[in-house]
C-alpha cells in the first residue's frame, strides 16, 4: 500500500502532519510522533508582536498605542510569556531538524506588512524545509474594505516568497468573500500551497466581572464539514498543494479529506487529546479503508469526490442547501 502523497513539492510517506502546536516545544514528543508515523512537523507560530518586540520596537508599539488607549498594554503578552522568543524559536527549529527525519515546517503568524522578510530568511537559514504563513485577522475597522484587506495579505504573502527559497504555503481563514479566486491569486503569488482553514477562537464574556474573556476549545470531527466543502471546490483548478487543517481526528477524516482534494492533513486536537498514538490508529484505519476499497495508492483516491465532475459546482451546492433545508419534517 502507498501512502505517499506530494505537499509542497515535499515527498511525504503519508497525509498526516502535525499542524501547529505545543507539541513542537518537546523533542521527545516530537520523537514519539515520528515513530507513531507523521510524515512532517509545523513548528507553533513565531508572531508578528514577538518579531515587533524583537527588533527594539517595544518603546513604538507600547508605548505610542498607550498614548491613545491607556488598557493597550494588556492586549498582548510579555514577550518572556510567549512559548518561544524569535532566538529560542530559531534555536529549537535547528534541534528538531537535527533530531527528526521528517520534514519540519516553521511557521509565521501575523496580519501587517513589517519584518517577515527577515525573519522568513533567518528560518531558512536555520534548516526549515518549508514556511507556512498564518495570516489571522480579524477586520475590524469600518473604513477598511475586502480589496485593501486582500491586497495587504498578497503583499505580505509575495514579499516572503521572493525572499526565500524553501517552498511557502499560506494558511487561509475561510471568510473571504471569495475563497477560490484568492486562493488563484495567492497560487499566482508563488506560493507551493493553501491550508485551509485557520481556526476562529472566539472570546467569551464573563457577566460578573464584566470582561472579555480568551478561550481555547479544541475541534471536533463537525468542523471539518467547512474544509471539505472548499477542497472539493477548490481542487479541481488549484495547482498547488491542499491541506486540511481543523476538524482532522479519525482516518474517516483523513479519508473525506483526501476524497475532496487534499494532499495532506494537519492534526492538532486529536493528538493534544489522545497522544502521539492517535496518528498511528489513524494510519491503520486508512490503510484498512484503502484495502477494502481496491486503491493502491493514495492518488486514485485524491479528488474523487471533488467538483470536478459536476457541470455547474453553483448550482449543485445551491441544490444541496434547498434539499437540506426542505429535508426537516415536523
Amino acid at each position: 500500500m502507498n501512502l505517499d502523497t506530494n505537499y509542497l513539492g515535499l515527498t511525504l510517506r503519508n497525509p498526516l502532519i502535525v499542524g501547529a502546536s505545543p507539541c513542537c516545544d518537546d523533542i521527545d514528543v516530537c520523537r514519539r510522533l515520528e515513530t507513531a508515523g507523521a510524515a512532517a512537523l509545523v513548528m507553533h507560530s513565531l508572531f508578528e508582536e514577538q518579531v515587533e518586540f524583537e527588533e527594539a520596537a517595544r518603546y513604538r508599539l507600547l508605548e505610542g498605542t498607550a498614548e491613545s488607549n491607556p488598557e493597550a498594554r494588556d492586549y498582548f503578552p510579555n514577550l518572556e510569556d510567549y512559548s518561544l522568543t524569535p532566538d529560542l524559536y530559531l534555536r529549537q527549529l535547528a534541534r528538531l531538524k537535527a533530531t527528526l527525519k521528517i520534514p519540519v515546517i516553521a511557521s509565521l503568524n501575523g496580519y501587517r506588512p513589517g519584518g517577515w522578510v527577515d525573519h522568513a530568511r533567518r528560518i531558512e537559514a536555520t534548516g526549515a524545509d518549508a514556511l507556512e504563513l498564518n495570516l489571522y485577522s480579524l477586520p475590524t475597522d469600518p473604513d477598511t474594505d475586502a480589496d485593501t484587506i486582500e491586497s495587504d495579505q498578497l503583499f505580505i504573502i509575495r514579499g516572503v516568497i521572493e525572499s526565500v527559497t524553501i517552498p511557502v504555503s499560506v494558511k487561509l481563514s475561510p471568510w473571504h468573500t471569495a475563497p477560490a479566486h484568492f486562493i488563484r491569486e495567492v497560487e499566482l503569488c508563488g506560493a507551493k500551497g493553501v491550508v485551509l482553514f485557520n481556526r476562529f477562537y472566539q472570546p467569551d464574556f464573563d457577566i460578573e466581572d464584566l470582561e472579555v474573556k480568551p478561550q481555547l476549545r479544541l475541534s471536533d470531527s463537525s468542523e471539518l464539514l467547512l474544509r471539505l466543502r472548499w477542497l472539493s471546490i477548490v481542487s479541481p483548478h488549484a495547482k498547488l498543494s491542499l491541506a486540511a487543517s481543523g476538524g482532522v481526528h479519525t482516518s474517516e477524516d483523513v479519508i473525506k479529506s483526501v476524497l475532496a482534494g487534499a494532499h495532506a492533513t494537519q492534526l492538532v486536537s486529536a493528538i493534544l487529546r489522545h497522544g502521539p498514538g492517535v496518528v498511528t490508529d489513524i494510519l491503520y484505519g486508512l490503510v484498512n479503508w484503502m484495502e477494502a476499497h481496491d486503491y493502491e495508492n493514495l492518488g486514485q483516491v485524491r479528488g474523487a469526490l471533488n467538483l470536478s465532475r459536476c457541470p455547474d459546482p453553483a448550482a449543485h451546492e445551491r441544490a444541496n442547501y434547498v434539499k437540506i433545508l426542505q429535508s426537516w419534517k415536523v
